[in-house]
Parts: structure tokens; C-alpha cells; sequence
């Protein structure tokens, strides 16, 4: 079940020991016929980076960067969504505690990541190198759906891509307030959340190429626990 507190905060590592047992509330397998179902919610987000060079990614390039932020969840506007977990997981199969904060109201759901892998796609004819992820709902969550999280380079141009793609769906049982809050503004929070985190990635994509000081650096550790992000910019 979806917690819901003003002020206190839960044992993290508890709750992360405990949604680690936790199943999946959809079934992922069944993705390409929900995305044909009306009543489940499919977006697509898209936002150029700084271009590179055509050719594979440079080190220290705008593909590398966004990749970084990406798999550290920097991008995400932290007065919306903040994350914790264990960095000692294995990234493929990490479980993430999403603190959602609304109205001075803090949630608290789990997700699982998925993916984690670099492979070369082809899309209307052209080649580009992409790092991909994704996390998914898990039992109690208010939502239940997928977000894939991508970072793209087209070969021949050079030019640079952050994507957001998330098939989502009301669920149920998660908590009474909480529920009929998400029936009633969950949308309008779905595109807010999506929409910062794609100009959130741009903007420190280009300060770190340009080499700000104040670029993220990585979250902080809680104990044995990391929060991402870790501060607001």
C-alpha cells in the first residue's frame, strides 16, 4: 500500500527490504496490447541534447552526460519525485522507493528497473546508439504502468536525443486519498513530471559540458541508502 505522511518519513531500508518481495501490480509481457487499449494512458516526450560529432559517442560528449544522468535519475525535478534505493544493487534489477510529493503531502510507492543496456537501433532508415531503462509499478503503487527512460545519438548527424516514453494506469487499493488525488490530478502531475525531467536533462546537459559548478555531482548516501537527487537546482 502506497504510504502517505505530512511531515515523518519511513524506515527506508525497511521499506525497500519489504518491496523487494513485492510483485509487479500489471503484467509487462502484456505491454503491446495495453498500448492499444483507450483506457491506459501511452506518452511520448522528446527534447534535443547539445549535438556531437557524427560517429560513435566522444567521452565526456552530450550522450555520455545525459547517459550518466539518466541511470542516476538526476534529470527528475526533485520538488516533485525523489528516489531511493541501494546502490549496491545491480542496476538491472534494482528496487526504488519514489518519494511523490503533492501539496506538502509526501507518497511513498516502489518501483522495479528493468533494462540498464546500450544497443544500436535503426529508425526510418538511420542508425543511432541508445541507452535505455526503465522502472515499473509494484503492488500498493497508486499508478500502475511502465516509463522508459532513453538516450539517443544518431551516427550520421551526431545529434543527440533524451526520450520519455510511459504507458500508465489508475490502480487501485493504494490508499482512499490517494487514489481519488491521483483520479482527479494524476494527469496534469504525469505530463508536469515529464515535461521538467526533459528540460531538466537538457539544461544539466549543457551545464556540465559547459563545466558548472553547479552541475550534480552524485546523490547522497543515507546510511547505506542513496537519494536521488540530491539537492534542488
Amino acid at each position: 500500500m502506497a504510504e502517505l505522511r505530512l511531515f515523518s518519513s519511513p524506515d527506508v531500508a525497511r521499506e525497500l527490504g519489504r518491496l523487494r518481495g513485492a510483485e509487479l501490480n500489471f503484467d509487462p509481457h502484456d505491454l503491446s496490447r495495453l498500448r492499444r487499449d483507450p483506457a491506459w494512458q501511452v506518452d511520448h516526450y522528446r527534447k534535443k541534447l547539445p549535438a556531437e560529432p557524427p560517429g560513435e559517442p566522444i567521452e565526456g560528449g552530450s550522450w555520455s552526460v545525459a547517459r550518466n544522468l539518466s541511470m542516476e535519475y538526476e534529470f527528475v525535478d526533485p520538488s516533485i519525485v525523489r528516489a531511493f534505493f541501494d546502490p549496491k544493487e545491480v542496476f538491472g534489477q534494482r528496487t526504488m522507493l519514489l518519494q511523490i510529493r503533492f501539496w506538502g503531502l509526501r507518497i511513498y510507492a516502489g518501483v522495479r528497473v528493468g533494462g540498464g543496456d546500450e544497443s544500436s537501433r535503426v529508425e526510418e532508415g538511420r542508425e543511432a546508439l541508445v541507452s535505455a531503462w526503465n522502472y515499473r509499478t509494484l503492488a500498493g503503487h497508486f499508478e500502475k504502468g511502465q516509463i522508459d527512460y532513453e538516450v539517443w545519438k544518431w551516427l550520421d548527424t551526431g545529434e543527440v536525443e533524451f526520450r520519455i516514453d510511459a504507458i500508465s494506469q489508475a490502480s487501485t487499493g493504494s490508499h482512499p486519498i490517494v487514489d481519488v488525488g491521483f483520479r482527479i490530478f494524476g494527469r496534469g502531475k504525469q505530463k508536469q513530471f515529464a515535461r521538467n525531467g526533459c528540460e531538466r536533462m537538457a539544461r544539466l546537459t549543457r551545464e556540465a559540458l559547459a563545466g558548472a559548478d553547479d552541475a550534480p555531482g552524485p546523490g547522497s548516501p543515507v546510511g547505506s541508502i542513496a537519494v536521488r537527487p540530491s539537492k534542488s537546482l
